[in-house]
């Protein structure tokens, strides 16, 4: 098993932030487009290799996010329509989320088998979450699926502070 941490600067307004392993080695980076329509977030390895995109929708009625992942469209997390709470749902073939996904404890189910999980962590300056990764192969949709959850969070309360 291999745990992997997601620490976003607070203020941080380009959108650039990196996973690292337990040794504080950085895995991964995360670049998002700042002022820019649709809005992304590219993730990179070392290489500079993309191994993921999120990206919004524009131009729709209820926010959406597609989730590829090399290449691949790998999920969707939509809006759904509410008179009160928002509720959104993660649409992925094969994949299940189980937990409070909102509060970023949850665990990732491929075929029924768990193949890693997220947790928040408290006491951080800034949003710091563990990624444990069980299945190797899954490793690249975990980091995924945890920085778009993010950006549908940022986006929820960048459109109810507006209001």
């Amino acid at each position: 098993m291999r745990k992997l941490y997601i620490k976003q600067k607070v203020f941080n307004l380009s959108g650039k932030f990196t996973v690292k392993d337990k040794e504080q080695q950085d895995v991964y980076y995360i670049e998002g487009s700042f002022l820019q329509i649709p809005k992304t977030f590219t993730i990179v390895d070392p290489t500079r290799k993309e191994i993921a995109l999120i990206t919004k929708k524009t131009f729709s009625l209820l926010p959406k996010f597609f989730v590829e992942v090399e290449g691949r469209e790998a999920l969707t997390i939509k809006k759904e329509f509410t008179f009160f709470k928002a509720r959104y749902t993660i649409d992925a073939e094969s994949i299940e989320v189980r937990g409070n996904w909102w509060d970023m404890n949850f665990e990732v189910l491929k075929h029924g088998n768990v193949a890693g999980s997220v947790s928040k962590q408290w006491l951080t300056w800034g949003d710091t979450y563990e990624v444990k990764v069980i299945d190797e192969e899954m490793e690249h949709l975990l980091i995924a699926l945890v920085i778009a959850i993010d950006c549908v969070k940022a986006s929820e309360a960048a459109s109810a502070s507006a209001t």
